[in-house]
């Protein structure tokens, strides 16, 4: 059991990563080639598109298999491995605490804006590089989670 959840842990977290830096390496910059206004609109979309169905059981499963896969105890587990997950737990909840402190409350006054009727150039100007920075903390610190969680199931 504890390197099947092992395995979910590296799986979760492989397309969590994947996902984030296809974000911050593609789409990020064929977005910033957008005008004020095509960047604001498809962002908004975008916001609305991602947190649904795969995309939350993955967000989830990047903690939950990690805590269980730390407890459930692994025949033949070295220490070695169990600091390695722990590692990586902590930069998934890490990512998790910047994405919940810093990119979903920008993503939530983007679509209040929309609303407000204030201008497109404005509204980019106090997303897109907090938003950005928030976002490269978050994919370094995914991205060094899986490398952990890897690293404890190939040992």
């Amino acid at each position: 059991m504890a390197s099947l959840l092992l395995a979910l842990a590296v799986g979760c977290t492989g397309l969590y990563a994947g996902f984030m830096l296809i974000f911050r390496t593609g789409i990020m910059p064929a977005l910033a080639r957008l005008t004020d206004a095509e960047f604001v609109t498809v962002m908004r979309r975008i916001n609305e598109a991602v947190p649904r169905g795969v995309f939350l059981v993955v967000f989830l499963g990047v903690i939950v298999f990690p805590v269980a896969a730390f407890f459930v105890p692994g025949d033949g587990r070295t220490d070695t491995q169990k600091w390695l997950v722990l590692g990586g737990l902590v930069c998934a909840a890490l990512n998790h605490a910047v994405t919940l402190g810093g990119n979903i409350p920008l993503n939530n006054a983007l679509a209040a804006s929309e609303s407000t009727g204030e201008q497109p150039a404005a509204v980019r100007a106090a997303f897109e590089k907090r938003w950005n920075g928030f976002h490269g903390i978050r994919t370094s610190l995914i991205v060094v989670a899986f490398g952990l969680l890897t690293a404890a199931a190939v040992l």
